[in-house]
């Protein structure tokens, strides 16, 4: 039996969804060993994506399972209006069950979407979106100047090659200490991005005054939420290690990946980083480390055996 009345029958308008829906996916387990810093990272992600945004944007986190600490942090976000939607997973459904989950509820036209730990630049937003809106066709576009296999993205080679006002660069267009400030926080290993550096030429589109990289990467776009939803849902068994399935059904279905020739974005990695500046465009060269004595530490027979420690408690302690 029903006593009096539904107040909610007397709101006669509803908030509207913004136009761009950012999108991140947070994954800590634990506070410690690879993700020490992860919480710290996941708190330079949001605040520098919410506060550097140059377009309106409703924030949408969906978490895969983290530790009790990082969800009482994502709470307290919803709590004060930093966060918009909310999506807590009880088990670590993988990248692929997490974008196929926010690819078909995001309400914006636009979804921007990013892994925990990228660090964005002052005004980030709006030329990814020009770009889209420059070119229809399309698919995915990464704040960033980005070096990757021309395999991925065969639909724009063959796209810019058929149109008359567009340029069609290739050679050693991204300078190395670009590409390495990049690929160090990926695996930190120099001679193999060195070698993959020298084997895979850039290639670029010009039109007029404007310039992209032809390529993309999935740990951050800006895309139409409609051409995502094209591709739903994308298959995956695992939780990590085939990312690169986006990017092939992207390609397979005729659209364009482009990046950005400034740097709006940046690939942090799992630790923080010292030397982060609010300066969208150039870093000028990259700082290298100076080699320095590991110990034991640092002889391969020794990393191997800690590295096969370190996923066995992993597997036994975290894995469902």
């Amino acid at each position: 039996m029903r006593v009096g009345q539904n107040p909610a029958k007397s709101i006669e308008q509803v908030p509207q969804p913004a136009k761009v829906t950012a999108a991140v996916i947070s994954y800590i387990p634990f506070l410690g060993g690879y993700y020490a810093q992860g919480l710290d990272i996941l708190e330079l992600c949001l605040t520098s994506l919410r506060n550097h945004a140059d377009m309106e944007l409703d924030l949408m986190v969906f978490d895969n399972a983290s530790c009790v600490e990082v969800r009482r942090f994502l709470h307290s976000e919803q709590e004060q209006g930093h966060i918009q939607y909310l999506v807590l997973s009880d088990q670590n459904v993988g990248k692929g069950g997490a974008w196929n989950t926010i690819f078909g509820a995001a309400p914006g036209e636009y979804i921007a979407y990013a892994d925990s730990d990228v660090y964005f630049f002052p005004d980030w937003l709006s030329p990814q979106v020009k770009a889209l809106e420059d070119f229809p066709q399309a698919g995915m576009v990464t704040g960033m100047p980005i070096l990757t296999p021309i395999q991925y993205s065969t639909a724009t080679v063959e796209w810019a090659e058929k149109q008359k006002d567009i340029q069609l660069e290739r050679g050693q267009l991204i300078a190395w200490e670009d590409f390495w400030r990049h690929a160090s926080t990926l695996s930190g290993d120099e001679e193999r991005a060195r070698a993959f550096y020298g084997e895979n030429e850039a290639h670029a589109v010009v039109r007029g005054e404007e310039k992209y990289f032809i390529g993309s990467s999935h740990f951050q776009f800006v895309a139409r939420k409609s051409a995502l939803q094209q591709i739903l849902p994308i298959p995956f068994t695992r939780p990590m290690g085939q990312v690169r399935r986006l990017d092939e059904i992207i390609n397979e279905k005729g659209y364009l990946r482009l990046a950005t020739e400034k740097w709006y974005v940046r690939h942090l990695g799992n630790t923080l980083p010292e030397d982060v500046t609010d300066q969208p465009q150039d870093f000028g060269p990259a700082v290298r480390e100076q080699p320095r004595w590991k110990g034991l530490g640092g002889l391969p027979f020794v990393q191997r055996f800690l590295h096969w420690v370190h996923n066995w408690s992993f597997d036994i302690l975290y894995r469902r």
